[in-house]
């Protein structure tokens, strides 16, 4: 296939469908989001357009003003934090998470009482909420970029 002939095609996807080269607007961010939604329950046949969308997304949400508070409250937390974060996002108490396993051992591990998540644990909470292991081992200053396009951002305003 000649590269060359297909440009004129690209050119006119472009114009009609702006912020596949960069978000510009919160509308545009609005119908990135909502254009991912629909490719996603044909992942395999879009995958290509949902990783082009996803990494405009993700670079709107890393610089937008509106994120900035969220994203400075994401670099913060660690792993027990993202644990907290997760449970209050999905409305789990203490007896809701057999991942870790007794509700004891749960408790000690969110107030912090000599007991730490073990790798086994995040692996199991991961596969849970559907999120990478990563968000529990990154540093901080790498933690907001990566939630980014994992369905987080939309609760920004739960992160208290």
């Amino acid at each position: 296939m000649n590269a060359m002939a297909c440009i004129e095609d690209v050119k006119s996807v472009f114009r009609a469908v702006p912020f596949l080269s960069h978000i510009r607007t919160e509308e545009e961010y609005q119908g990135a989001l909502s254009l991912v939604d629909e490719l996603i329950d044909d992942f395999d046949s879009n995958v290509a357009l949902i990783e082009r969308l996803t990494d405009v997304i993700e670079e709107w949400e890393s610089t937008d003003p509106a994120f900035a508070e969220f994203n400075a409250g994401v670099e913060a937390l660690d792993a027990v934090d993202m644990l907290k974060f997760l449970m209050k996002q999905h409305g789990l108490g203490i007896a809701d998470i057999p991942e870790i396993g007794s509700k004891s051992l749960v408790s000690k591990i969110l107030n912090r009482r000599g007991r730490e998540l073990t790798r086994r644990h995040i692996a199991a909470l991961s596969k849970r909420f559907g999120v990478s292991p990563a968000i529990f081992y990154e540093t901080p200053v790498s933690r907001a970029t990566h939630w980014g396009h994992r369905g987080l951002i939309g609760d920004r305003e739960n992160l208290s």
